[in-house]
């Protein structure tokens, strides 16, 4: 029976195996890597990628994670493709296809049928001279490796540098098309990814809802104002709308004496305060709630021209599960 030491020896085998591994893969890339990029770029459509096994499964990753990135792609089982999926591909794409050995049988079809077409082929593989090798417009070959597996047949460390492979392409491709954090996020609506790329723009209130008072109010009105709109806060700006200041329940409990309502909302307001901008990812603006000494909940979002254009409460936040 394995000990904890014998478990640990075995992760730290293949932990260090295959660290070693991508460091050949490092070493071994050359124009080969330069040119798929540009075949890529090039393409007028669409990225397939196909493997069988488990070659498949980082398929279907490198597939996702080019999507993800700015470069349309999909997964083809190549099994599915000789029963009518080869009608998935067009003149136009471009096929990454992955087989460590580059024999892989059902793979054949889709090569024919590339061939036939004239679709160019980028071959992911382990064996330069294989089929698949021989057949490929470009190769991204990778190096001698010696898989995890004690039978030095599963697929282990193979399929580790395919996947690395992979994302460097997307990376790569990424920086060639300037794809933006914008475009990233149009890409991430749900989940925690979507949640951490919102902005102040997504979940601000703007227009009427904002409190906005000039410095001379009363501070009788103040009060109403504050208690109508629910923010506890007011955004304050003078005669040209431009943002001077914020009014908060706490500037309220430091103002606290019997002449306060002889008072106006500018002798008691904050000048400096806090704010944020339509840009800044809405993480960020709570990270700037959450860590001011004085505990603030809001921050109003200021335009180019000091302007108000919108108020942010934690809550909003908290609302869109941005924690």
């Amino acid at each position: 029976m394995l000990t904890p030491a014998d478990l640990l020896q075995t992760a730290h085998y293949v932990l260090d195996l295959e660290s070693e591994s991508l460091k050949l893969l490092s070493d071994s890339l050359d124009d080969s890597f330069v040119q798929a990029v540009n075949t890529i770029n090039a393409a007028k459509g669409r990225v397939v990628i196909t493997g069988m096994g488990k070659s498949g499964h980082v398929g279907r990753k490198i597939a996702a994670s080019l999507s993800s990135l700015g470069t349309t792609a999909y997964f083809v089982h190549p099994g599915e493709a000789s029963h009518g999926d080869l009608g998935m591909i067009e003149p136009d794409d471009i096929v990454i296809a992955l087989s460590n050995s580059g024999e892989a049988p059902e793979l054949g079809d889709i090569i024919a049928f590339c061939r036939r077409f004239g679709i160019k082929i980028i071959g992911m593989t382990g064996k330069r001279d294989s089929t698949l090798g021989r057949q490929s417009d470009v190769v991204l070959c990778l190096p001698p490796i010696k898989e995890a597996c004690p039978f030095g047949m599963a697929p282990t460390t193979s399929t580790t540098l395919m996947m690395a492979l992979g994302d460097a392409l997307a990376i790569a491709l990424l920086k060639m098309h300037n794809f933006s954090k914008d475009e990233y996020k149009l890409r991430h609506p749900g989940g925690k990814l979507g949640k951490m790329m919102l902005t102040v723009a997504d979940l601000m209130h703007t227009g009427d809802e904002m409190p906005l008072v000039k410095p001379d109010l009363n501070m009788a009105d103040a009060l109403v104002e504050m208690s109508d709109k629910g923010f506890g806060c007011l955004g304050v700006v003078d005669g040209d709308g431009k943002f001077c200041g914020v009014f908060t329940d706490g500037d309220l409990r430091r103002a606290m004496a019997p002449d306060l309502l002889t008072k106006t909302v500018g002798d008691v307001m904050t000048r400096t305060p806090k704010t944020t901008t339509t840009q800044t990812l809405a993480i960020d603006a709570l990270r700037i709630m959450n860590t001011t000494g004085k505990g603030i909940t809001s921050l109003f979002v200021i335009g180019a021209d000091n302007r108000p254009v919108g108020l942010l409460h934690m809550h909003d936040c908290l609302r869109a599960g941005v924690a």
